[in-house]
This record gives structure tokens, C-alpha cells and sequence, in this order.
């Protein structure tokens, strides 16, 4: 039998709700207890979640290959001193001024028509485009060495352009149910292969390779996300480091045209096409530049020339002229070697090319097809193995070919570290790699 509460009778004092007598909350106090909230994150607790798992497992592999790659640099200054009589190396940072580090240093700390005693060079620094020595004179004025100040963009970039690599990997797989996990590893499979390619030094040094790649990644990410104006102006600093940004900008125009929406939405992005014009911009400023110092409209053109050989020949006679340099026994025994890397990087330009063409993969295409046209129509090749680092649609495309064939990573390991090992050495030690 339940027990059925007595009335109450008019006049009894209702019963007081604890909550009362608590003290309201007063205008700008934040509120009762009810109201606190958990403080906002930090700028640093922010950062640390925008980090993924891949992200931390990519920026490991990085900071371990950078490690290893500083140690070849260490053995090879005692090993290689120029000297058979040395008791000491030489100094550490001397091993990364090699070859076009000159080049940046002097038209950072002259520009290109300064030198201390006033004379004019003779040095072809036309050749060479103004994005990274500009930067390396803005880090100068905090890092004083100008060896120290380069090392530290190309670690800086580099770190940025394998984090990007993993991303655009990542958007190359189907999205489906559990492809989370899948996406992950392509984009970690991606850093791997190329960290891990044979001129990964180059990645390293201070160089232009690691700064462009900074810009030219996040660009193609946000311009496959649809973001247009950062693309452009992304793309627009990778053409301050290097020509390959006027591939980088068609690759962006095929991208534009080949993903035109439906008609509702057709003018809206037809609006963000005059983005695409903003990339050609900092190769016009150049262009000008150089003329009004040296009256010559191809004076960027003539130093490669000059000093590279760079005339235009037809791609059978490049090939011709690298083949004899390789094999006819008239270049010593280092530079025949590195015109054979030269031909086997060509072949495997190609081979790409075909694999984008036959994907329909047409803006890759363009990017691939530009860059081979230009390394390839020399008096021979020059710096395609150095190219190669900046092919992200081949080592996505290996990423992904690796997700069920678990040897294909073993075998990159296994004849690729050799050969980084032997062109850092040969580097570091002021020979030609390429």
C-alpha cells in the first residue's frame, strides 16, 4: 500500500530550494557556478592538436634523416680532407658550401651586380632567382653566419614541404569506409620515399630544392581544396626561388580547368581565374630588372648559357651529348657517373609521364612534361636527379603502389640509402652530384 502525502495547509512554508540561496550572479562576473567554463586552449595546445599522428610520425622521420645526412657530412670532412697529411677535419660547416651556395650567398650579401672591390661579375648570378638569397638576407639579420642561415630555411622548409607531401598524399585515397587508417599511411609512405631518395641531400644543404617544395606543396594542397587565391599567391613565391614555378603555375591553370563545376557554380569559379596570373608575376619582375641593369630582355637566359651550357638543343641531341659524356670515356670518372645518373632520371621522368597520361592525370602531366622539356633540350642534362625531388606525383604515386606490396619499400631502402649516402658524400666533399 503506498503512503499518500499529508496537504499541505495554506499558510505552511513551502520547502527552500538549496539553489537559493546561493548569491546570483552579478553582471560581469562570469556567471554562477553553473555558468564556468573549462579555460580556451592556448596557442600551443592548439598547435599540438592540429598535429596529427601521421603528421608526428612524418616530422620523425625527417628530423632522424636530417640527423643521419649531418653525420655523413661529419665522417666525410675526416675522411675527405683534401689532404693525406691532415690531424684535423675541417670545420663542419664548410662541408655544405659547395658549388651554387656561392651563387646565394654573394647575391644576398652583393646582389647580382655588387661586389666588395667594385668590379663586375663575371659569375652568371643572372641565373639564379631572387626568392632564396632575399630570404636568406632577412634570416641573416637575426642568424649572423650565412652557412648557419641557409641550413636553417632548408630545415624549416623542408619540415613544411614533408608535412604538406603527406596531405596531398593523403587526398589520392578513395574515401570510404575505414580509408582513414589507409590515407595515413600513404601520405607517411610518401615522406619515406622521398627522404630516402638518392639526392635527398640536396633537401639538406642550402639549396633551393626544400624552399620551393615549402611553397609549391601547400599550393597544389589548397588548390585542390578549391582555394584558389592561396594556391596563387603560394605559387607565386615558389616562382621567387625557382623557374619551375611557371610549371608549378600551368599545373595550376590545368587543375583550374579541368575541375569547372556545374553550371550553378560555374561563374563563381570562373571569378578566382584571374588568380591564376598572379604566379608569372616575381619572373616579369625579374625579367624587367635584369634588363634595366644589363639592357638584355634574356639576360636570365644568357647566364644559363654561359655557364651551364644551356643552349637550346633538340631532346635527341641532349641525349646524344649526355651519352657520349657518359660512356665515350671523355669526362673523368666522377662526372661520367652523374651523367649517367643524368639518363636514368630522364628515363624515369619519363616513365612518370606516361603513368599521368595514361591515368589522365593531366595537370601532373603538365608539370612533369614542362620540366623534362626544359632539363631536357640542354646541350645535355644537368640536374635531373636534383629534379626529381620535386616530382610529388612520383612518390605519391609509389605511396600508393606500396600500400599492398610491402617490398617495394624494402627495395627502396635497400638501393636507394646506398646511393643518398654516396651523393651526400660526394657533396659534402665538393664533388659534382648532380
Amino acid at each position: 500500500m503506498s503512503v499518500v502525502p499529508a496537504p499541505r495547509t495554506r499558510g505552511a512554508e513551502a520547502p527552500v530550494d538549496p539553489r537559493r540561496l546561493l548569491p546570483s550572479p552579478r553582471k560581469g562576473d562570469g556567471g554562477g557556478p553553473r555558468d564556468r567554463r573549462p579555460p580556451a586552449p592556448s596557442a600551443a595546445r592548439r598547435l599540438l592538436r592540429a598535429v596529427s599522428a601521421t603528421d608526428r610520425t612524418v616530422l620523425t622521420l625527417y628530423a632522424l634523416t636530417r640527423l643521419g645526412i649531418w653525420v655523413t657530412a661529419y665522417c666525410t670532412g675526416w675522411l675527405f680532407t683534401g689532404d693525406g697529411r691532415a690531424r684535423e677535419a675541417p670545420p663542419l660547416l664548410t662541408r655544405w658550401e659547395q658549388w651554387d651556395w656561392s651563387y646565394f650567398v654573394r647575391i644576398a650579401e652583393y646582389g647580382y651586380f655588387g661586389n666588395p672591390d667594385g668590379a663586375a661579375p663575371p659569375d652568371n648570378r643572372e641565373a639564379f632567382f631572387p626568392g632564396l638569397p632575399l630570404l636568406l638576407r632577412a634570416v641573416h639579420t637575426v642568424v649572423p653566419d650565412w652557412t648557419v642561415a641557409g641550413l636553417l630555411i632548408s630545415f624549416v622548409a623542408g619540415a613544411v614541404a614533408v608535412l604538406a607531401l603527406a596531405r596531398t598524399a593523403r587526398l589520392h585515397v578513395p574515401e570510404a569506409a575505414g580509408a582513414a587508417a589507409e590515407a595515413g599511411e600513404v601520405g607517411e609512405h610518401a615522406v619515406f620515399f622521398l627522404l630516402l631518395s638518392p639526392c635527398a641531400v640536396f633537401l639538406a644543404v642550402g639549396y633551393t630544392e626544400a624552399l620551393f617544395l615549402a611553397f609549391a606543396l601547400p599550393a597544389w594542397l589548397a588548390a585542390k581544396r578549391g582555394r584558389w587565391p592561396l594556391a596563387a599567391v603560394l605559387a607565386c613565391c615558389a616562382t621567387t626561388v625557382r623557374i619551375s614555378g611557371l610549371f608549378l603555375a600551368a599545373a595550376l591553370a590545368a587543375e583550374f580547368l579541368t575541375g569547372l563545376p556545374a553550371a550553378t557554380d560555374l561563374r563563381r569559379h570562373l571569378r578566382t581565374l584571374p588568380w591564376l596570373a598572379v604566379p608569372v608575376l616575381p619572373a616579369l619582375v625579374h625579367t624587367w630588372y635584369l634588363h634595366a641593369r644589363t639592357g638584355d630582355w634574356m639576360a636570365w637566359k644568357h647566364a644559363q648559357e654561359r655557364g651551364w651550357y644551356r643552349q637550346f638543343h633538340t631532346p635527341w641531341e641532349a641525349w646524344q651529348h649526355t651519352w657520349d659524356s657518359a660512356f665515350s670515356h671523355t669526362q673523368t670518372t666522377g662526372y661520367a657517373l652523374m651523367f649517367r645518373a643524368e639518363l636514368v632520371a630522364m628515363v624515369l621522368g619519363l616513365l612518370v609521364l606516361a603513368r599521368l597520361l595514361q591515368r589522365r592525370r593531366w595537370p601532373e602531366a603538365v608539370y612533369i612534361a614542362l620540366t623534362l622539356w626544359a632539363l631536357g633540350t640542354s646541350y645535355w642534362y644537368m640536374s635531373i636527379p636534383r629534379a626529381t625531388l620535386l616530382w610529388w606525383p612520383l612518390w605519391i604515386g609509389l605511396a600508393r603502389w606500396s600500400l599492398h606490396r610491402p617490398w617495394l619499400r624494402t627495395a627502396h631502402l635497400c638501393l636507394s640509402a646506398p646511393l643518398m649516402t654516396v651523393l651526400a658524400v660526394a657533396f659534402t666533399s665538393g664533388r659534382w652530384a648532380g
